[in-house]
């Protein structure tokens, strides 16, 4: 048994083509959004606050992708109630409104995408589409 395991990891240039991507499907809606991504351990590689994005947005969107990341799936499927118990007990890192997606590619969690400022359909909708520019097979769910 080895001591060591090799892993994809997300690069920060990763992260900034995602953001990017991000931005500009968000511009296209007409939707200005907060976009955070976190790597596989939750730490924040990238965030934008888009001109007249909301202000409170950018804590949300930071907690979807660590949520996203950490949970290794999509944010907002919580059942009614445990969202609630999961948020006050970890101090608000959790959260499980929609806009947060794990980034996986190969079948590999490499970090999160979290969007917010948006309906959560439309944060949803920029997520997706901005992880459609990494290499690899992006899975959504």
């Amino acid at each position: 048994m080895s001591n060591f395991v090799e892993r994809l990891k997300l690069t920060h240039a990763g992260a900034q083509a995602i953001v990017t991507a991000a931005v500009a499907h968000a511009q296209a809606m007409g939707q200005p959004q907060c976009i955070a991504v976190v790597d596989d351990g939750c730490r924040l590689m990238a965030f934008l606050r888009m001109d007249g994005a909301k202000v409170l947005s950018e804590q949300s969107a930071i907690r979807k992708a660590m949520t996203a990341a950490s949970n290794r799936a999509p944010t907002g499927n919580a059942t009614p109630g445990l969202d609630i118990k999961l948020a006050l007990a970890t101090d608000g890192c959790v959260t499980h409104l929609l806009g947060g997606l794990p980034i996986v590619v190969f079948g590999h969690v490499i970090g999160g995408i979290g969007v917010g400022s948006g309906t959560g359909e439309q944060d949803v909708e920029v997520a997706k589409h901005a992880l459609k520019c990494l290499d690899g097979t992006p899975s959504f769910e």
